[in-house]
């Protein structure tokens, strides 16, 4: 068997699928995107597909080390999001020629369901708890939310104020009858991240992520020296190597890999069984699509450590696209009470891509922004 082709789709809201085909008729599937950047990714596949194409897919290994390797620049956001998405789709029709789902290739479950989590609030958060109970409804008792709105480098004790409010009044209206982490998303400076981990503490978040960016990292230790709420980070970072300074320094309690940023599912296992070595819980990154998903789960289900799994359902970004819209087999990534997912029961990643509407939705799709954000003095704010 010899791979033949890949074909790239960019579809709304703000997503990007990959189909890989084959000479025997076999094709799987990959989400490779950077939310935003989703033709510069485009061009990174077309560029790796010289060390694909004609080539042998089921040897997975050994094409993710061509692509890793053979070209002298390596790493970072675009290149690892192109073999993310090459990544996956190879596991996909590894898995429907041996008729087998991903996870048993990898060895096997280590559990029998996977805890997910679902988004409130919005970019800058409001209407929290009126989200938190509409979506109680469907089931769910584990969220996240936006932990602030932009943050100076030195912020006023308002903003303070109103991030800390607006947790308490969480934690007032349910109690502990459901659990939530708080995503800063990089907007907290080191100097504010000190503040808010003592104002917060008291309500007890599940964890704190980003609470700094990726590139200051070395604040983590020294943060999670002044608290005891978990931090977790790591959806900007991209490959191992990354993660294994962060590991090695400390402060990390949740690794947040994204399986369609830092390298597909063979370097994500690899990431998961590095932060199980340091004690460190693994919640996959993903507000993505279905496929990012559907890989996401197959790490989770053979991964001793993995804890959360993020999703996207119904999050605030999903306009003109939501993630069952784009598979057959919806029961697939359906999610019993408390927000299970269940093991996939298909071959390869599990679920059923709607090409028909994939190429349909793809005709005409708007380039998706993120917001550029300023300070009040107009200086250029994290969003």
């Amino acid at each position: 068997m010899k791979i033949t082709k890949l074909t790239t789709y960019r579809v709304p809201p703000r997503w990007m699928f990959l189909k890989v085909e084959t000479d025997e008729g076999v094709v799987g599937w990959g989400e490779p995107v950077i939310e935003g950047r989703a033709r510069t990714v485009e061009a990174a596949v077309s560029e790796l597909s010289e060390f694909v194409i004609g080539k042998d897919p089921s040897r997975i290994n050994d094409l993710w080390q061509a692509m890793y390797r053979g070209g002298f620049y390596r790493g970072g956001a675009v290149f690892m999001s192109a073999i993310a998405g090459i990544d996956q789709a190879l596991w996909d029709i590894k898995g429907k020629v041996l008729n087998a789902p991903v996870f048993e290739l990898l060895g096997g479950r280590v559990r029998d369901r996977m805890k997910t989590y679902c988004w409130v609030g919005g970019d800058r958060p409001a209407d929290v708890i009126a989200q938190i109970r509409a979506r109680m409804e469907h089931g769910f008792d584990t969220f996240k939310m936006n932990g602030c709105e932009e943050m100076s480098i030195i912020a006023s004790s308002k903003a303070v104020d109103a991030a800390v409010a607006r947790v308490a009044e969480i934690r007032e209206a349910f109690g502990n009858t459901i659990e939530f982490g708080l995503d800063f998303h990089g907007r907290v400076s080191a100097p504010m991240a000190k503040v808010l981990v003592k104002e917060l503490e008291p309500f007890r978040p599940l964890f704190i992520e980003e609470p700094v960016l990726a590139e200051q990292a070395e604040y983590y230790p020294r943060i999670a020296e002044q608290t005891s709420i978990p931090i977790a980070a790591g959806e900007r970072m991209y490959s191992r190597y990354e993660f294994k300074h962060v590991l090695e320094r400390g402060g990390i309690s949740i690794l947040q890999p994204d399986l369609s940023h830092a390298g597909g599912i063979t370097e994500c296992v690899k990431i998961a069984a590095m932060a199980e070595a340091y004690d460190v819980a693994l919640a996959p990154h993903c507000p993505l699509g279905p496929i990012a998903l559907a890989a996401c789960l197959h790490v989770d289900f053979v991964s001793w450590n993995a804890t959360l799994q993020e999703q996207s359902m119904g999050i605030h970004y999903n306009k003109g696209g939501e993630v069952l819209d784009y598979v057959l087999n919806k029961d697939a990534l359906k999610l019993d009470d408390g927000g299970y997912a269940k093991p996939f029961t298909g071959p390869g990643l599990g679920i059923e891509v709607n090409e028909e509407l994939v190429i349909e939705r793809s005709r005409e799709v708007a380039d998706w922004r993120n917001p550029l954000w300023r300070h009040a003095d107009g200086s250029v704010a994290e969003w």
